[in-house]
């Protein structure tokens, strides 16, 4: 037969790591079973454990989205269109009377027939086109329209005029010794009987102020003007303005030159006295004078060195300045091919009209005015024409709507600051009536913040005006901000992105404030905001409450309203935190979050305060399960108020409002234990004592006891009572209670294998498995639940360390769940003792032939098949309990085999050692097994000591039985006594010199409370030393200290002193007159170590003179282990020396 000696339990090897017991989101077994008690009358009955702890489920999950500080990811969850705002046709521009409406149309159809400058790439220059715009935009009849042109064509066309900023130069000739210049400008309007011609065939020519032209007189006086000087520059900046009549736009142009400043009396200061002349024939004859003095080509002859240097010119054609304006850099040009000139000017220029031939100009009215009314028009207009019904408008124009209105605003000279005020009251009030994109809105703010520099120079009539339209947006917004919840949800991400851009608009409101010489505002505006939002709170809370829950109705009825209540509120302070707070304190600096907790946490507490002084004179089952809820809920907005680092909860409303719920939180978990073994009496009930799926090794009812006790832990952690004393008591109670359920559900389990009909042998050993695993798992998620049964500081002890009552009740159940595991383990091996026997007695039955593999084989494929299956039902803690029981079995039955077996060859005792080291390995399993410490303990130690002994010699067990003592010195505390005394070797008398000192602390064992002790000297083993006596001191009567300073002398030779297990055994009695001796305790010294016998480079011995202290001690089992070998055994010596021993245990008594 081939060897076994190499087997491994291969399951044993395979053996997993036991799954976890955290709570899973599956749904609970058997939820569908009906329970078979009788429900009593109540709230919760014993039959709803189901509905009970469904309804916890409820609450705890209710409690999973409040830990810690909501993320706006989190609460932002719809991207859906915003609600809609509420709009009033009466908020917008006042309406127009029928002739203003046509007065406004002929002002319209007259800035398009005299358009004057060259439209942009984005502009319509189709004149029908933009009359039919305009058509459309004011719903006049073809009939109506074409005698609308008509009259406006008979009309005087308009005065133009032409507005020039020169702004800068740069990158000019350097003129002056010095390398700069000092440049000024002269500029005019070249009328078009001045225009430039070039002759044909001749060189170029470009007109000069400073060169009269060959085809006309001088330019007149009133088209030219000059800019400062600016010295010693070659980028000069002026920043002034001027303004041009225009006698005829198509062919007037605007000329400019650049000259550099160089006589004392020059071209600049001579321009400045053209005003002083009077008469066209003075000023033609100044004129002259100023052009001789001029160089004809910009050279300096010998005479003419305080003259100006021409340094550059531009001729800008009218007709080609832009609609909208012209606000770029021109590049200077030569008068002629021949001159040297460099550099760029930056001019802004604008064409106006000064007079208008209109109904509404000739009534005085401004076109400040009439722009607005056009604008109010168009956009009221191009939004219905666009999306009438949606806010997402940003005010898009279309060509010709954006041409008529630049026509107009260029032809009404306003500037850009006048333009973006306008967009802005227009747009604004239109927002009003009819939604607009708040971005829009933000975007024409920005507008009029970027111009605001000009606001000084604003009539006091346009800055009232846009006072109101500021005023009338903040009153709007303020509304909106009223009713927050309603047109901007936290859900609603749409909604929130137009929020941010409303505060924005009204961020920007508060900028114009300090400018505003009439304050639009009463108050800060956000002041305002802040009472707007603390109005638009209340507001909302009493709609809820009076939905939820009336104050007219009974209290037990308003308790499930206040429960939602609670609830909404909860949510809605998480959106205020993480979704509203950060736009109004970051836009506005307004803390939305900390006004509004505060508010409606004061709210809640004054109602749940009322509601519980009516409840709780008549608590029920019912009232104190919606209470219980509603102080979770409570409690939670408290704690959360605690997440955001620097507040503290004592302050607010809520605090110290847990008193008030303290008898309904006391009823509700009584509640909670009996409704928790009723719902694990069903579970048991439905049980089949089977693993619920491939992947767990535990039935349905341990899964419904896990997620119990988890619900348990998750309730207490989320009540959190904050008052310590009051906290330890409820703990302390629902600790017990866990407990008790938990005891309950074994002892069911325990019931339910007990009296399962028609299942024997294999089928009863799995149930077990399925039982032994339920308790195992409840054991871990019981101690794992009690331990999260915590309470506030101040009730427990050092961080850490859990509270006593919790720590004793986690530990009592803890040894109560592994003593029944223990007993579920016993019945589960018990099965397996006579198969064990039967084994074990082949092995001792086998001839000596048969060699001690063969003979092991039978018992070790016994164990690897019984194994393979408990491993696949039993996780890892079971199965090593269930090896650990195994293993003591097998050790039991080796041991009675031995007793059962005496005077047998050693043969038979070294198959047994071989069977012993080939279980060790087994059970081992290379490390996957039991570990070796647990192995080679306890039986083991006893069984290999057994067989040890079996193998040695008489005197060799005797020898051992003295090493035992030694060994046995130092395994216990000074229970019996201490004796003290002197041992050395004579070595030239070859004696053994013994003083007995004293001894203290001895038992008492007469009547009186004392003893009469004297002490027994003698040398061991007997066949070391064979001619030596025993020696006694005196008895030293009524004691318990005796000090007897005997000296005894033993002649014996060095060598057997050195001996294996050579040593001098003191025993003490006590002495009795009338009966045997009674044994005190013994002591042993080992010879070898004492001084003359060790060795001098040992130093294990004591030096002369010096005492040694021995602890007494009573014989133990491994002492008499040696013994029972030498009962076993028919020698004499061996018979003899048993004698001896048992006329001594005669003399013992049991261990007090």
């Amino acid at each position: 037969m081939s060897t076994l000696l190499d087997i491994k339990s291969s399951v044993l090897r395979q053996v997993q790591v036991c799954p976890s017991f955290c709570r899973k989101a599956e749904q609970e077994p058997g939820s569908t079973s009906a329970d078979q008690q009788e429900p009593p009358t109540g709230a919760w009955k014993p039959g709803d454990g189901m509905e009970f702890f469904a309804h916890m489920r409820l609450i705890l999950k209710k409690g999973d989205g409040r830990q810690g500080l909501p993320c706006p990811e989190v609460l932002l969850r719809s991207g859906s269109p915003a609600p809609a705002e509420p709009v009033d046709p009466s908020r917008g521009l006042k309406a127009l009377a029928q002739e203003e409406v046509e007065m406004l149309y002929e002002e319209a159809l007259y800035t398009v027939l005299h358009r004057a400058g060259t439209m942009g790439p984005d502009q319509v220059d189709d004149e029908e086109a933009l009359l039919g715009y305009l058509q459309q935009v004011f719903g006049t009849s073809i009939k109506e329209h074409t005698k609308a042109i008509e009259r406006v064509k008979k009309a005087k066309a308009p005065t133009y005029a032409l507005k020039v900023s020169v702004i800068r130069a740069k990158n000019l000739l350097a003129k002056d010794p010095n390398g700069f210049s000092d440049p000024y400008c002269m500029l005019g309007i070249l009328p078009a009987a001045g225009a430039s011609r070039e002759p044909s065939g001749q060189k170029e020519q470009r007109f000069s102020f400073r060169k009269g032209s060959k085809r006309s007189g001088p330019l007149p006086a009133k088209c030219i003007q000059v800019t400062e000087v600016k010295s010693s520059t070659l980028n000069p900046v002026w920043k002034e303005d001027f303004l041009f009549e225009i006698e005829d736009v198509n062919v007037d142009q605007l000329h400019l030159d650049i000259w550099d400043h160089d006589d004392d009396v020059s071209l600049a200061e001579a321009c400045k006295k053209l005003n002083e002349v009077i008469g066209l024939k003075g000023m033609s004859r100044y004129f002259k004078q100023i052009v001789k003095s001029a160089r004809a080509d910009g050279t300096a002859g010998p005479t003419e060195d305080h003259t100006d240097d021409f340094l550059g010119c531009l001729n800008i054609p009218i007709r080609e300045v832009p609609v909208a304006g012209a606000d770029r850099w021109f590049k200077l040009e030569p008068r002629s091919s021949a001159s040297r000139v460099q550099g760029d000017c930056h001019l802004v220029l604008k064409l106006i009209t000064t007079q208008r031939d209109t109904a509404m100009s000739q009534r005085g009215q401004s076109g400040f005015l009439s722009y607005l009314l056009l604008l109010s028009q168009v956009l009221s207009f191009e939004h219905r024409a666009e999306e009438p019904s949606s806010s997402s408008w940003r005010g898009e124009l279309s060509g010709p709507g954006t041409t008529v209105l630049c026509l107009h605003g260029a032809q009404s000279n306003l500037s850009p600051l006048q333009l973006a005020l306008l967009h802005w009251q227009v747009s604004s009030r239109h927002h009003q009536t009819c939604s607009l994109d708040y971005g829009y809105l933000l975007g024409l703010l920005e507008d009029v913040q970027a111009h605001w520099e000009e606001a000084v120079r604003l009539p006091q009539e346009q800055e009232e005006s846009l006072a109101d339209s500021f005023s009338a947006f903040s009153e709007f917004g303020l509304r909106l901000l009223r009713q927050l919840r309603d047109y901007f949800p936290a859900t609603n991400s749409t909604a929130v992105y137009r929020l941010e851009l409303l505060l924005k608009c009204l961020d920007k409101l508060q900028l114009f404030q300090p400018s505003f010489e009439i304050c639009p505002f009463e108050t800060e505006l956000n002041m305002d905001i802040a009472a707007a939002l603390k109005r638009g709170n209340r507001e909302w809370y009493d709609r809820l409450l009076n939905t939820k829950s009336p104050r007219e109705q009974p209290g037990p009825q308003r308790l499930a309203g206040l429960v939602e209540l609670a609830d909404i509120i909860y949510e809605d302070l998480q959106s205020c935190y993480g979704v509203y707070a950060s736009l109004f304190h970051g836009i506005l600096k307004v803390d939305f979050f900390t006004l509004t907790f505060r508010q409606l946490e004061r709210l809640m507490a004054e109602e749940a305060w009322v509601l519980t002084e009516e409840l709780n004179p008549r608590m029920n089952l019912e009232a104190a399960s919606g209470l219980f809820e509603l102080y979770l809920t409570l409690a939670d907005t408290q704690r959360f108020w605690s997440y955001i680092p620097g507040r503290d909860s004592r302050s607010l409303a809520l605090a110290g409002i847990h008193t008030q719920f303290l008898p309904a939180v006391k009823l509700w978990l009584q509640v909670l234990r009996d409704q928790a073994k009723w719902r694990l009496q069903g579970a048991v009930d439905v049980d089949t004592l089977e693993p619920g799926d491939t992947t767990s090794k535990h039935s349905s009812s341990a899964s419904t006891a896990n997620l119990c006790l988890s619900h348990i832990q998750e309730l207490w952690v989320r009540l959190a009572w904050p008052d310590p004393t009051q906290a330890q008591e409820l703990g302390v109670q629902l600790s017990q209670d866990m407990c008790e359920a938990i005891l309950f559900y074994t002892e069911l389990l325990r019931k339910k294998v007990d009296t399962q009909p028609g299942t024997t042998g294999e089928a009863v050993s799995e149930q077990l498995c399925v039982v032994l695993n339920n308790v195992e798992l409840v054991r871990r998620a019981s101690g794992q639940a009690l331990k999260g049964l915590l309470w506030p500081e101040g009730a427990v002890g050092p961080e850490g360390v859990l509270p006593r009552p919790l720590f004793s009740c986690m530990q009592a159940l803890d040894e109560d769940l592994q003593r029944e595991a223990h007993t579920v383990t016993a019945h589960l091996t018990s099965k397996m003792v006579a198969d064990v026997r039967k084994y074990v007695q082949h092995i001792s039955l086998s001839p000596d032939s048969i060699q001690n593999d063969e003979a092991v084989a039978p018992l070790l494929k016994y164990l690897d098949e019984r194994l393979a299956l408990l491993n696949a039902s039993l996780v890892k803690e079971n199965l090593s309990r269930v090896l650990e029981a195994l293993w003591e079995l097998l050790l039991q039955a080796i041991l009675q085999a031995l007793s059962a077996n005496r005077d047998v060859s050693s043969d038979f005792y070294e198959r047994f050692h071989f069977t012993l080291e080939a279980l060790v390995s087994f059970f081992h399993a290379e490390g996957q097994g039991l570990p070796l410490e647990s192995l080679k303990d306890g039986s083991y130690k006893r069984l290999e000591e057994e067989l040890r002994l079996h193998k040695c010699s008489t005197r060799e067990c005797i020898e051992q039985f003295y090493l035992d003592k030694l060994k046995q010195r130092s395994l216990e505390q000074n229970r019996f006594g201490r004796l003290s005394v002197r041992c050395h070797y004579e070595a030239a008398e070859q004696r053994l010199a013994v003083e007995v000192l004293h001894a203290a602390d001895l038992l008492p064992l007469d009547a009186n409370g004392l003893s009469d002790p004297f002490v027994i000297v003698e040398l061991g083993p007997p066949h070391l030393f064979p001619l030596v006596r025993s020696q006694r001191t005196q008895v030293k009567a009524r004691t318990l200290h005796p000090v007897y300073d005997e000296l005894f002398h033993f002649s014996v030779p060095a060598e057997a002193c050195r001996r294996r297990g050579a040593c001098v055994l003191f025993t003490v009695m006590d002495h009795d007159w009338l009966s045997t001796n009674d044994f005190a305790g013994e002591a042993a010294l080992g010879l070898s170590g004492i001084s003359g016998i060790a060795k001098p480079h040992v130093g294990g011995g004591a030096r002369v003179g010096q005492p040694i202290t021995l602890h007494l001690r009573r014989p133990r089992a491994q002492v008499r282990s040696a013994l029972r070998m030498l009962e076993g055994r028919a020698n004499k010596e061996a018979q003899e020396f048993v004698k001896k021993l048992k006329e001594l245990e005669k003399c013992m008594e049991a261990d007090p």
